[in-house]
């Protein structure tokens, strides 16, 4: 089995492969932009398995399969959690969402080798996410989420939400009025139903409101801690992998 990581990020590649390395999996070569990608493609025999970042330093990866026909299995290592994540569900195609959790990714490899994807049909569900992800502003988000509190049930506006978070297998949102609601959907789930202008996904367990946000402090390993309006009853920390997008979120 050769393995390949194709990750604009070097710290981000060389964790990923850290982790490939513990599940006994080599990884054959890193590479980072487009164009090194289609170069290295063209000189090389094709991977098995290609982990694969959506977002390039020179553009989407997805530039490269308009250049080469590659023949390899794909898992797409992402943060855009704001956009296709539905479509790579639907699908059948694997994704992890960046910061890569250990289990997830041990997941992901024993369903690639549990159900080897077929080439055809890996090429025409390329084509439906490429769509997605080029069009978002085709996309509808929630305005609204509802929640039943004892025998009411209660509307809240996506205007009036701090921040989605979860905690003891629960998801919650809570409110500009200091109050917290839990909620029938995964944070997963929110993936694509929240909009990216809006909301940011800073960790594994927090989605926050761009609104919502009081200040901003650096935190330990080049991390980010966030204070909301309102919000106090958990530390919000922005993931180290997600620093750089969450600061070019910022300023969108």
């Amino acid at each position: 089995m050769t393995t390949i990581i194709i990750e604009d990020e070097k710290p981000a590649a060389r964790r990923l492969g850290r982790m490939l390395q513990d599940l006994d999996i080599p990884v054959h070569t890193m590479l980072h932009s487009v164009q090194e990608s289609i170069e290295w493609f063209h000189a090389n025999e094709h991977p098995d398995l290609i982990f694969l970042d959506i977002q390039l330093s020179d553009g989407l990866s997805f530039e490269i399969f308009d250049a080469v026909t590659v023949k390899s299995a794909i898992i797409f290592t992402t943060a855009y959690d704001e956009y296709a994540l539905k479509a790579f569900k639907l699908n059948s195609i694997d994704y992890l969402l960046k910061p890569i959790d250990d289990e997830e990714l041990e997941t992901a490899v024993l369903k690639y080798k549990e159900n080897l994807p077929q080439k055809e049909q890996l090429q025409v569900d390329f084509e439906d996410i490429k769509k997605l992800l080029i069009n978002p502003m085709d996309r509808v988000y929630k305005k609204r989420f509802t929640t039943k509190v004892g025998q009411h049930l209660k509307i809240f506006n996506v205007e009036d939400i701090e921040c989605f978070y979860s905690e003891n297998k629960g998801t919650y949102l809570h409110t500009t009025e200091h109050r917290n609601y839990l909620i029938d959907i995964t944070l997963e789930s929110l993936d694509s139903e929240l909009d990216p202008q809006q909301f940011f996904r800073i960790n594994r367990k927090f989605f926050v409101n761009i609104n919502a946000i009081k200040d901003i402090i650096s935190y330990t390993n080049s991390r980010l801690q966030i204070k909301l309006n309102t919000f106090d009853e958990l530390d919000v920390i922005v993931a180290r992998e997600r620093v750089k997008d969450f600061k070019e979120w910022l300023e969108k």
